[in-house]
């Protein structure tokens, strides 16, 4: 399952998404998503699963390694549905054990199944087709502005981008100590939730520590090399705003609008 956790990883390529600004990107998502908690009806999504399709198309991402990027969310997802198809009143349509489904939580459990599918697809494509340091500066460049009244814009991006980059990173190590563990005779497979839940708690102490340890050679690393946050700091490759990108970003914000007036 670990591996299957495609948000935080990057893929090169030389895609139209790939050559998009990433501040353009990065409104987009953010774009998609406030627009898709504005949609009202469930055939809408036939729109909103378009406009994905076209958007997965153009950055040539294929669309079974972004599917397995769900499968980590899948106990969330289940969790997300079950709470609203048996916890919401409404029209009675089916009761057994005690608990009763509606049909207004039929609805909201669908709605809210589909909103945290595309938002993770949104979410693992914007890390998929922007590289680290670009999307450190985009962050950057976005949240400039708030720097007049004290926001660390730069100490904020750098943070963001490290906790990203470093999802893969954890999770390999995760997958390197579950092995060693396995091979000492520790079962994580076996057992009720519960039981497996207890399991993973020998994990975690390891896997903290290894982190510590990556954070600590890190912070070293940027000392060595005299980092000292944004001041005097210059960039190799400068971002440029282009037509495109204004296209892009109007689109989406279109969409965004059309999702809480008429979708």
């Amino acid at each position: 399952m670990f591996r299957d956790i495609t948000i935080g990883q990057y893929l090169p390529g030389e895609s139209f998404i790939h050559r998009l600004d990433p501040r353009t990107k990065i409104l987009s998502v953010l774009f998609f998503m406030v627009g898709i908690f504005g949609v009202k009806h469930l055939t809408s999504y036939v729109f909103v699963l378009a406009l994905t399709l076209f958007v997965i198309l153009s950055a040539r991402i294929s669309l079974s390694y972004l599917l397995k990027g769900l499968k980590p969310i899948f106990i969330i997802l289940v969790f997300t549905v079950g709470l609203h198809l048996f916890m919401t009143p409404g029209e009675e349509l089916v009761r057994f054990i005690g608990l009763t489904i509606t049909l207004e939580g039929v609805e909201k459990a669908a709605f809210m199944a589909l909103r945290l599918i595309f938002l993770v697809l949104f979410a693992s494509l914007l890390t998929l087709t922007t590289a680290p340091m670009s999307l450190t500066d985009g962050l950057e460049k976005l949240l400039t502005p708030f720097a007049k009244i004290g926001l660390p814009a730069h100490e904020l991006a750098m943070m963001m981008s490290i906790a990203l980059r470093f999802i893969p990173t954890l999770i390999d190590e995760t997958d390197k100590i579950m092995k060693a563990q396995k091979a000492r005779g520790a079962d994580f497979e076996s057992g009720n939730v519960w039981q497996r839940a207890k399991s993973m708690i020998p994990l975690l102490v390891p896997l903290f520590v290894s982190a510590f340890r990556r954070a600590d050679e890190l912070a070293m690393a940027m000392e060595a090399r005299c980092y000292r946050g944004s001041q005097g700091r210059t960039r190799m490759k400068q971002l440029q705003y282009r037509p495109t990108d204004v296209l892009v970003t109007g689109l989406m914000g279109t969409f965004m609008l059309l999702t809480f007036l008429y979708l």
